[in-house]
């Protein structure tokens, strides 16, 4: 983890709350997800998003990470 702060047990909404441009992030797993995951699961951790979508939750903190670090 970096200097974000990005936890696997901040929720969808924490995220893109705090951090301009992670919005972008969660959109482009959407194709892999079936649907729109800020739409759908807001409220749920970034963990149990990767959970419920099966995507590698190692690779969505590093690109939230990643899209922060662009925007600091």
């Amino acid at each position: 983890m970096h200097d974000s702060g990005i936890r696997k047990d901040l929720t969808v909404l924490d995220v893109v709350s705090e951090y301009t441009g992670t919005d972008k992030v969660f959109g482009s797993y959407d194709k892999k997800a079936g649907e729109c995951i800020c739409c759908n699961s807001l409220f749920e951790t970034i963990e149990a998003v990767a959970r419920k979508y099966k995507i590698d939750l190692e690779s969505l903190i590093h690109d939230l990470e990643k899209e922060i670090s662009r925007n600091t």
